[in-house]
């Protein structure tokens, strides 16, 4: 079960959803570019003993440079939503912030269809569909 996609994505939607939690709560007392520093400091102190502790450590030398180049750019998108993620919770309602920054799902599905050239069934972009309506309606407040 844990060499599947699906039980990963599973287990990534529940931390996720623990982080918008977890995080709202947290931002409550500070500035939002401040909590989300500290939480980085977590992260890359979590993810460095990972690495460590797994002997998955690898000279930076050996990474190419087409490799450093997307996951810099990966690393400075994560930035970015984060700061935005923690600076939407401060201002608005955890069930309702984190819906749309889930609009991620349909944006990823466009992306992967024009600049990957994955391809979604009918089936699929009705499911991209409902995401983006769900998100809405999540969101909406009457």
């Amino acid at each position: 079960m844990t060499t599947t996609w699906q039980f990963w994505a599973v287990l990534s939607a529940v931390f996720a959803a623990l982080t918008a939690i977890f995080a709202k709560v947290g931002v409550g007392a500070i500035n939002a570019d401040l909590a989300t520093l500290i939480r980085t400091l977590v992260i890359l102190g979590l993810i460095a003993a990972i690495v460590a502790a797994t002997g998955q450590w690898q000279s930076p030398s050996t990474i190419g440079g087409r490799t450093w180049t997307f996951l810099v750019l990966s690393g400075l998108a994560t930035g970015a939503s984060w700061l935005c993620y923690f600076r939407a919770l401060k201002l608005g309602d955890a069930a309702r912030v984190a819906p749309l920054d889930k609009l991620s799902v349909v944006l990823v599905a466009v992306f992967a269809a024009v600049f990957l050239g994955e391809r979604l069934n009918l089936a699929n972009w009705a499911g991209v569909m409902l995401v983006a309506v769900g998100a809405m309606l999540l969101a909406y407040r009457a």
